[in-house]
């Protein structure tokens, strides 16, 4: 493993593709939250209150986080704050899955795949962006 901090870690071609891919997820999504913000506030749960600004909100963190990719020095904390964000907003993909009937346009296929899709961009989020990273106690312990 290098000493160097991730902020001064060479990118493979992979991890930014993956940068990438975060990128154009929330820059898109923050988008459509201000796009389409009815539709979006559709999904939201209806224990949350305010659901515009819900809606509003975390498109405007939508936004911030990914363009907080773009920067290597802001790229580790825009993806700690994204990952957070992904896990804030998955109540609305259990709600989706529990009341369907809500979401006639939607196949019942897809909302169940939303919830491994949420996943799988949690993990590219924190490795793409050294989200999380091994201490610097651990990484003097570790043989090298």
């Amino acid at each position: 493993m290098s000493d160097r901090p991730p902020s001064s870690v060479p990118l493979g071609k992979a991890r930014v593709a993956g940068i990438a891919f975060v990128f154009l997820w929330f820059a898109i999504g923050g988008v459509a939250h201000f796009a389409f913000t009815q539709t979006e506030m559709r999904i939201v749960p209806p224990w949350v209150p305010w659901p515009r600004a819900a809606v509003l909100v975390s498109g405007v963190f939508e936004l911030l986080g990914a363009a907080g990719l773009l920067w290597r020095p802001t790229r580790r904390w825009a993806g700690i704050g994204l990952f957070a964000l992904t896990i804030a907003v998955t109540p609305a993909h259990f709600h989706m899955l529990q009341r369907p009937e809500l979401f006639p346009s939607i196949p019942y296929w897809a909302l169940v795949v939303r919830l491994p899709v949420q996943v799988a961009l949690l993990a590219l989020i924190a490795w793409s962006t050294f989200a999380w990273r091994p201490t610097d106690r651990a990484r003097a312990a570790s043989p090298t």
